[in-house]
């Protein structure tokens, strides 16, 4: 298959070299001294004390690739709109696009389900309705990535959690498809677990409940996930967030499983974090936002969720990384 990493940071090299290696013909957007090294050099993909190194096609310009079969967009929520000047020159005839980002998409209206339960205005995640002009309803695929990985040097990726590297896919109106079947076949193929989804959103809600809580307190503190997981202070404030996200989760998607406690967690900063510390715009609007936005349509009582995002928005525009 032709696969385009658009926005190949930390998770989407590391896809890329995995699925390379599977024998994919894979193009990686990517810019800056990442780009640079990867001409030079290839991608390298670090797994413990293993090494990777790929032969990728390498572009801060879309153009430069041609039409793709599949692009898998792994850009944060906060540079999704990238995609609408750049898209439209990866694009045959059935080109389908991954969205697999952090929190709530842009696209979480288009295709739900008539039983499930309206939903807030989320016009502010695609401002100007910049995307839904160019990406086509029916090439939108939903995706969710459950792998922690970093930019070591330029070129080079360490993978933080071997044990578990998942990119869930699913239509954006669940549908069976051929084309979910072939390309979670071809992830399975290259070491990229990606099991049957028989709803997405369900997906999603599964993984914001960790983002809303724990993550948005590993901001507010700069702990890491496991030592907040560890903190004495926090065994009673954890729960009591969980509580309240599981409500919003299961309004929307009774399926939902509840989570009352943080499981096994990496001795890792959770990307928020890591965007706040090093100066680039956070996910605010996706992760803290949105779900925000969500209890409130659903006339759900979240005080504790409401305080951390409030304190999470406060922090972001103290540094100038948040604008909403």
């Amino acid at each position: 298959m032709r696969i385009c990493i658009f926005g190949a940071g930390a998770v989407g090299s590391h896809f890329a070299v995995r699925l390379a290696r599977a024998g994919h013909d894979i193009s990686c957007v990517m810019r800056g001294p990442h780009l640079d090294a990867v001409r030079a050099r290839g991608l390298t993909l670090k797994v413990g004390d293993t090494e990777f190194t790929a032969s990728v096609k390498a572009s801060a310009d879309p153009a430069a690739l041609g039409p793709q079969d599949v692009v898998i967009s792994t850009l944060k929520a906060t540079g999704v709109s990238a995609l609408a000047t750049g898209l439209k020159p990866l694009l045959g005839d059935d080109t389908a696009i991954v969205f697999a980002q952090n929190g709530i998409p842009w696209w979480y209206d288009l295709g739900r389900a008539a039983a499930h339960p309206a939903i807030p205005d989320l016009s502010f995640l695609d401002p100007g309705r910049r995307l839904r002009a160019v990406v086509p309803k029916g090439s939108i695929i939903g995706g969710v990535v459950f792998s922690s990985n970093e930019v070591i040097t330029p070129g080079v990726v360490a993978n933080l959690t071997p044990e578990r590297n998942r990119l869930a896919i699913g239509e954006c109106d669940d549908r069976p498809s051929e084309r979910i079947v072939r390309l979670r076949a071809a992830l399975n193929d290259a070491k990229i677990e990606s099991p049957d989804v028989a709803e997405i959103r369900e997906t999603i809600w599964s993984k914001l409940l960790t983002n809303m809580s724990m993550s948005v307190v590993c901001l507010l503190t700069g702990l890491t996930a496991r030592a907040l997981r560890d903190d004495p202070d926090m065994q009673d404030v954890i729960p009591r967030l969980l509580e309240e996200a599981n409500a919003v989760a299961q309004h929307y998607i009774p399926a939902v499983k509840r989570v009352t406690r943080s499981g096994p967690a990496p001795d890792h900063k959770p990307s928020i974090l890591q965007d706040f510390e090093l100066g680039r715009a956070m996910e605010i609007d996706a992760l803290v936002r949105a779900p925000a936005a969500f209890a409130r349509a659903a006339g759900l009582s979240t005080p504790m969720l409401d305080l951390m995002a409030s304190l999470a928005i406060q922090k972001a525009r103290g540094k100038a990384l948040y604008q909403g």
